[in-house]
């Protein structure tokens, strides 16, 4: 049993008053951890660590506070298995993608930050005898609430542009993940982090994530989630006037038109639906085909799912993983079942997968693709988080754009077509944050990320992080002769 600990002052403790949750395995279906179920108690400790670290943190030089998120970066690479494997363990997803992408993507948040902020210029206004200057200050102390899906990919793409800058940071990863943040915390501590600049609280969003929104000594919540968390987020963090920003969930189209590079959208398609269990934010849950090429499509696209090979995250043949939760598998279960009676044609998948063996108790579910369901059903209207799309075909741009804005959402969306002039139009008229044409999951991390309807506002990445985790002072000095 692992027992995971809060990471206050510079040091590792047990909670204040020793309560403890249990942490799954999602592969086995059984404990393997617990981590502590932190109080307002372990918070005020926080609190008053990051207070007595932010006047030596915040005036410590640009290039010295670069330096120690390289450092920490440095010491993920050299326990680079060992991040993957807690990542898979704590997850549920397949071994391969974690030490190939999402640790990956981890470090290069950490590289990506400590570069950053030094190429983000301060403006300079001239005006005949006036100059003003326009200088960014950190905020204080502010707070991060990062979601299992991730956990330690959207841990540092959250802490790192917030100490760069020079804040404080008060971190809540998600409970159900904790085991690479935990990692994480021994890393700082290695990498010689100074004392109480970062603190990592574990426990239920309901406890110590709300003491962490309503408390007026955080200044901003940078949170990543779901929409009815996030919505309440905002209400609760309005009442001390901090700033806020929410990426929530998405329920993206993908757009595929008759001209498209079939190979290259077919391969592309099957990694937008399936990667991590369906259970990225980003995926393409709901896939809109053009009627010349539907029926093909269809043929291709199932027998490709149908290869794809769900089972022990740490067998190298693995493609689908655990499903991260018993709760959360039967919950892609009830939508599927919903599918079922409401005139959904279920073509692959729609059921539990029982795995022989080691795995016989843990959370699997078939990759699942569905035909048939009306635009307004659930199952194309809500975030399923799972391996779960839905095909639906159209005639022309005006019912695909019609499709495909027929949601309370707008994170992501996909276009699939050769015509880069209509890929274009498309992009401008479909309603989400960011529109991948003719690839996915592609990121610049100059860019901003944000969704907009029910998926968020607020933008990170680059000096958009940068510009969310400082205020703007403005110095206007006047020249006398």
């Amino acid at each position: 049993m692992i027992n995971i600990q809060n990471y206050i002052d510079g040091q590792l403790y047990d909670p204040v008053d020793q309560r403890y949750l249990d942490v799954w395995n999602p592969s086995h279906g059984k404990i393997y951890a617990k981590c502590p179920n932190s109080n307002n108690q372990d918070l005020k400790f926080a609190i008053s660590s990051a207070k007595n670290a932010f006047n030596d943190w915040s005036n410590l030089n640009q290039n010295d506070r670069s330096n120690f998120l390289i450092s920490i970066a440095k010491q993920i690479q050299i326990e680079h298995k060992k991040f993957a494997k807690a990542e898979s363990i704590d997850n549920g997803k397949p071994y391969s993608l974690s030490e190939k992408l999402d640790i990956p993507r981890s470090i290069k948040n950490l590289e990506f930050f400590s570069k950053i902020a030094n190429e983000v210029e301060n403006d300079i206004y001239h005006q005949k005898d006036i100059i003003s200057h326009i200088i960014k200050q950190p905020l204080g102390i502010v707070g991060t609430i990062s979601p299992w899906n991730l956990p330690l990919y959207l841990f540092t793409w959250k802490i790192a542009p917030a100490l760069v800058t020079g804040n404080c940071v008060i971190a809540k990863p998600s409970e159900i993940t904790p085991y690479t943040s935990y990692l994480f915390a021994k890393a700082c501590i290695k990498a010689k982090l100074p004392k109480g600049v970062l603190n990592i609280l574990h426990g239920k969003g309901t406890e110590i994530g709300q003491h962490i929104v309503k408390n007026n000594e955080i200044k901003a919540i940078s949170f990543t989630g779901g929409t009815t968390t996030g919505k309440e987020i905002a209400i609760q963090a309005s009442q001390s006037l901090k700033k806020v920003s929410l990426e929530m969930g998405g329920k993206n189209p993908v757009l595929i038109f008759n001209d498209c590079n079939y190979e290259k959208m077919i391969n592309s398609l099957i990694k937008s639906s399936f990667l991590n269990q369906g259970q990225i934010c980003l995926a393409g849950s709901r896939i809109y085909v053009q009627n010349k090429i539907y029926n093909q499509f269809k043929k291709d696209f199932v027998e490709k799912v149908n290869k794809l090979i769900t089972g022990d995250p740490f067998d190298s043949q693995t493609d689908q993983g655990a499903i991260v939760s018993i709760e959360h598998l039967n919950k892609i279960d009830a939508y599927v079942k919903h599918a079922k009676k409401n005139g959904g044609k279920i073509l692959t998948g729609g059921e539990i997968k029982n795995i022989d063996g080691k795995c016989s108790s843990g959370w699997y579910y078939k990759p699942t693709v569905i035909e048939g369901l009306s635009q307004t059903s659930k199952v194309n209207q809500e975030e399923i988080f799972g391996p779960v799309v839905t095909l639906n075909r159209f005639d022309n741009d005006n019912d695909a754009i019609e499709m495909a804005n027929n949601t309370s959402y707008g994170l992501a969306s996909i276009v699939w077509t050769e015509d880069i002039n209509k890929a274009h139009k498309l992009a401008e008229l479909v309603e989400s944050g960011l529109v991948w044409v003719n690839c996915w999951l592609e990121r610049d991390l100059r860019t901003p990320f944000g969704g907009i309807k029910n998926s968020g506002f607020g933008k990170e990445g680059g000096k958009y992080a940068i510009d969310f985790f400082t205020q703007d002072k403005n110095i206007c000095t006047k020249y006398y002769d």
